[in-house]
């Protein structure tokens, strides 16, 4: 948990500074390490960028309901939404909405371009019901560990 918790706080963190803050040799933080990542426990290692910065400021949440929930429109719609890079997170949901969406975007114009030039054409939509965020209350990348 310890090795988690400080990549978690620093992906940039070398297996030297990584091992000292666990109390671990280095030979052995690293393989924990590589044992981690080959478990799937770690996925990968990323920047994290502010959004507003590089242009995609704005957060817009979607709940989806889809005209049917056959196991094959919600892979076809799945497959598709994945191909959509402002879409960042899609998750399939219990009541009454099929998916919960979160896309982002420049601005209100952007939303509106996207919205009816590539979220309406989705295989399977029945209703897209929309709303912009006005900021983060609160935002982590971190995971309770």
């Amino acid at each position: 948990v310890a090795i988690l918790q400080t990549l978690q706080s620093n992906g940039r963190a070398t297996n030297l500074e990584i091992s000292r803050r666990v109390n671990m040799s280095e030979s052995a933080c690293m393989r924990r390490m590589r044992a981690l990542e080959a478990q799937g426990v770690i996925t990968g290692y990323v920047g994290v960028l502010d959004a507003e910065r590089v242009g995609c400021g704005l957060n817009v949440f979607l709940t989806i309901t889809l005209t049917t929930q056959a196991q094959a429109s919600l892979l076809a719609f799945e497959s598709a939404a994945a191909e959509v890079r402002e879409i960042m997170e899609c998750y399939l949901m219990t009541g009454s909405a099929d998916y919960l969406v979160r896309v982002v975007v420049r601005d209100v114009k952007a939303f509106e371009k996207l919205h009816a030039e590539v979220l309406t054409r989705l295989p399977g939509i029945l209703r897209i019901t929309s709303s912009i965020a006005l900021r983060a209350a609160v935002r982590r990348s971190a995971l309770p560990l």
